[in-house]
């Protein structure tokens, strides 16, 4: 047989088939069709049954194919896909070997190395292979070790696995759930909290704000979580409530904190710094080179803890879900997701955090060219419901009866999803006959069973890895990528100020702080201590906010004197800016500002950075002190400083100085002269209506008077013209008749000049009623004239009236810690921008 028998695209050299009668290998290769694998796989023998060589050998026949794959190691074994020599020298074995092994077998390394190395050339020469095929396989693909949490291998940042999932996976509302469900699960796992998520109130909470931030739920596109950002919002959440009640009804603030503190103290922790260092857990980048060779990437996470590996194999499961919903559908094999000693990950009845997106996996990657590939040496903790997506199954020896009843049972479950036939008698009578290295395989797509033996791995398994051996095999790697790089990974302030073209330059560095030293998030403080935020002003062009503490004291002082008739109440803030110095907060340096509790945000603004708080500031005792003083201080060096008229008995008010306190003077003095007149107007006006009235009455008289001497005298004229013209013409003797005529006009005559005196008289009444009034006239004026000689305000004496509180009167209504913005010039100059 030659390689050319084997050598084939889109096939994979497994082994030979294996007659389990005679219990020989045959020459029949077991050639395994590569997209049968997009059905999924899981391999299942225990310990010593060539589990690991099969699955070895399957990922080698990948690599060749120029299949990507992912590959999750749980026990350190799966890095000796690094260790191929094609020259299979005993120099090359030597570094690798088990020394242990050596000893007990009486040999030396060397020794042991060269043995190493001949059994590897005869083996590989058993199955029809050779250095040249090993040298293939190097080439082919790129293996690369990553060690998350460590810097053994090429460290994982998981930074990248709060990001927002793509478009895709948020319009599935079922993928989004469990998107967002199990990254909530797999946190709280990682601080401690074993969470349910229907119950947890801490679930619940990361939960909503996952969702919130990713879907752009409260406005706005979706957005990347950090961390930093979760342990701001948990304290200080976006939202009112949670489902239908209010959120500190759910969760009080005093609560949140201690959830707050405990990933905190987690992101704090000196061993979480190497989860945040290193390649971003980019699926994409990391299944293919830039130069788009494919890669084995292979996540060694032997070195964590139980916790620790959950947590980050449930965020690699979910970054390679989303990744596998922005492929576009396939029935070819595009890549391979393979995990080692999956119990514990797959339960059968606990949902751990893996367990869904994995299940999402088994699901849906199909469609999209993505084979999964399982093994296990304990079948019985498998989830079989899920285990029947799998279209391939290789079994190999079985430690229990227990255990073959289950691997029959997920067996038969395949079947019947894939709508196929499955003896299980035969099977069970197969799957007692197994020995080393001997494993049936049962693929959906084939007509029946194989028996077959596993070929001889190109790669030296030479057990699992120490994390120096891996660090070892990695460090020409890092090198090599460090001496690639184009800057480095840390930008400077300089840098970062030059190149940011926004008003707020901050500098991106793992850390989550900028180049002044000021952190890039809210300091995370107990619920007790309030944080408000003073809005902020427009920035100059290339300056960056940055917000610094400050105590902010917030009273309404009373004062009362009733000698001065004062009764005001007057509100009162006092700003100290908090300092490192050995006197975090000093009330003597504070200065009064005119900010009220309206003036106040709960939210600060996007994109400024946060000055250093002074440890005593993250206590909540600081601020009890803190208050003591502000009141004493107020009770010391509060004082209402007034003015005094002794004329007006008045006092100015809080507000007003001098200038406007003799303002209202005037207006009063104004005020006073018109009641005055007012007055002096009310106290003359019966006079003043009696003599009008008497004057009204003279001069009716003088009229009649008038009017009636006027007819007097016209009555006497024509009765004396008559006796005189009768004299005149009548006989030379005087008739009694004339006259009687002549003694009537006489009479008349006198009449006319009684009523001549009257009319004199009248006219004397209007007079003496004129002179009276002009008499009443000239007292008025002169009374009116002395109202209007009243003081003059711009020059009345004024005296200064000081007014002090008692203490029963000070009434502090806020002390708070105020962030105040600042504005930072390029050239590092602070200015107030408040």
């Amino acid at each position: 047989m030659t390689t050319s028998d084997y050598e084939k695209l889109g096939v994979f050299y497994l082994g030979k088939e294996f007659n389990p009668t005679t219990r020989t290998r045959t020459d029949d290769l077991l050639l395994y069709d590569s997209k049968d694998l997009v059905t999924h796989a899981v391999c299942v023998g225990m310990t010593g049954s060539g589990k690991t060589g099969l699955c070895l050998g399957l990922l080698e026949e990948a690599a060749i194919d120029g299949i990507p794959a992912l590959i999750i190691d749980p026990k350190g074994d799966l890095s000796n896909l690094l260790l191929t020599f094609p020259n299979l020298t005993p120099e090359d074995f030597r570094p690798w070997i088990n020394e242990d092994d050596a000893g007990k077998k009486g040999l030396s390394p060397d020794e042991f190395a060269a043995q190493q190395a001949a059994l590897w050339s005869k083996g590989l020469g058993q199955w029809d292979q050779d250095g040249q095929r090993i040298a293939r396989l190097k080439s082919a693909a790129e293996f690369v070790v990553y060690t998350p949490g460590s810097s053994a291998g090429v460290p994982v940042s998981v930074l990248k696995s709060f990001g927002a999932p793509p478009q895709e996976l948020i319009d599935d509302a079922e993928l989004f759930r469990e998107r967002v469900s199990s990254t909530a699960t797999s946190l709280l796992g990682l601080m401690g909290i074993d969470a349910d998520p229907i119950r947890s109130r801490e679930h619940i909470l990361l939960s909503a704000l996952l969702s919130r931030a990713w879907s752009g739920a409260g406005g706005g596109a979706g957005r990347d979580v950090t961390l930093e950002m979760l342990i701001q919002q948990i304290q200080t959440p976006p939202m009112d409530k949670l489902g239908v009640m209010s959120l500190e009804s759910v969760f009080p603030a005093k609560e949140r904190f201690q959830l707050a503190m405990a990933l905190n103290n987690l992101v704090a922790s000196p061993g979480f710094a190497a989860w945040l260092e290193g390649e971003p857990l980019d699926i994409q980048s990391m299944l293919y080179t830039p130069a788009g060779k494919p890669r084995h990437a292979i996540f060694s996470i032997a070195h964590l803890s139980d916790a620790e590996r959950m947590f980050f194999v449930a965020l690699l499961l979910n970054q390679t879900l989303g990744w596998v919903r922005t492929q576009s559908g396939t029935s070819s094999l595009r890549a391979v997701v393979y995990m080692d000693e999956i119990a514990g990950y797959f339960p059968p009845t606990a949902n751990p955090p893996s367990k869904q997106p994995l299940l999402t996996l088994m699901k849906q990657a199909r469609a999209f060219g993505v084979g999964i590939v399982l093994a296990t040496q304990n079948p019985v903790d498998l989830d079989y419901k899920g285990l029947a997506n799998a279209g391939t199954w290789f079994i190999g020896r079985l430690q229990t009866e227990r255990d073959k009843a289950r691997v029959l049972d997920g067996l038969e479950g395949a079947a019947g999803a894939a709508g196929s036939r499955f003896n299980r008698a035969e099977m069970d009578r197969l799957l007692s006959s197994l020995g080393p290295r001997v494993f049936v395989m049962n693929n959906v797509h084939e007509d029946h069973p194989v028996v077959m033996e596993t070929r001889w791995c190109l790669s030296y398994l030479r057990g699992p890895l120490t994390r120096q051996q891996i660090k070892q095999l990695m460090d020409p790697r890092k090198r090599a990528a460090a001496a690639a790089a184009d800057r480095p990974a840390i930008v400077t302030a300089a840098e970062a100020s030059a190149s940011a073209p926004a008003a707020v330059a901050l500098v991106a560095v793992t850390s989550g702080t900028v180049a002044s030293g000021a952190s890039s998030t809210r300091p995370v403080l107990p619920a007790e201590i309030p944080q408000f935020f003073v809005p902020c002003r427009a920035l100059a062009p290339g300056a960056r906010l940055e917000l610094r503490p400050s105590l902010l004291g917030m009273a309404r002082v009373y004062y009362s004197d009733t000698r001065l008739n004062i009764d005001q109440e007057v509100p009162l803030a006092l700003l100290t800016p908090l300092t490192r110095g050995p006197v975090p907060a000093c009330w003597d340096d504070a200065e009064p500002v005119g900010l009220g509790e309206n003036d106040l945000e709960r939210d600060g603004p996007a994109g400024a950075s946060f000055a250093d708080l002074p440890p005593a500031a993250t206590l909540p005792k600081s601020y009890t002190a803190w208050q003591k003083d502000f009141a004493d201080t107020i009770f010391k060096t509060a004082k209402l400083e007034l003015f005094k008229s002794p004329a007006f008995k008045l006092t100015s008010r809080q507000s007003e100085g001098e200038r406007e306190f003799r303002l209202r003077l005037s207006q009063l003095i104004r005020e006073s002269r018109d009641q005055q007149k007012d007055s002096l107007r009310q106290k003359y006006a019966p006079k003043l209506g009696t003599l009008q009235e008497r004057m009204r009455r003279a001069q009716a008289a003088v009229e009649v008077q008038k009017q009636q001497s006027t007819g007097a005298k016209l009555q006497a004229a024509v009765s004396i013209g008559a006796a005189v013209l009768g004299a005149l013409m009548g006989r030379k003797a005087v008739s009694a008749t004339s006259v009687r005529s002549a003694g009537t006009a006489m009479g008349r005559v006198g009449r006319t000049m009684r009523e001549s005196g009257d009319v004199s008289r009248a006219q004397d009444t209007v007079e003496s009623v004129s002179r009276a009034l002009a008499d009443l006239n000239a007292e008025f004026e002169r009374e009116l004239a002395g109202a209007d000689t009243g003081p003059d305000a711009s020059t009345m004496e004024l005296e200064a009236a000081t007014l002090k509180p008692k203490k029963t009167n000070i009434k502090v209504r806020a002390l708070v810690l105020a962030w105040m913005p600042w504005a930072i010039s390029p050239g590092g100059e602070a200015t107030r921008a408040w």
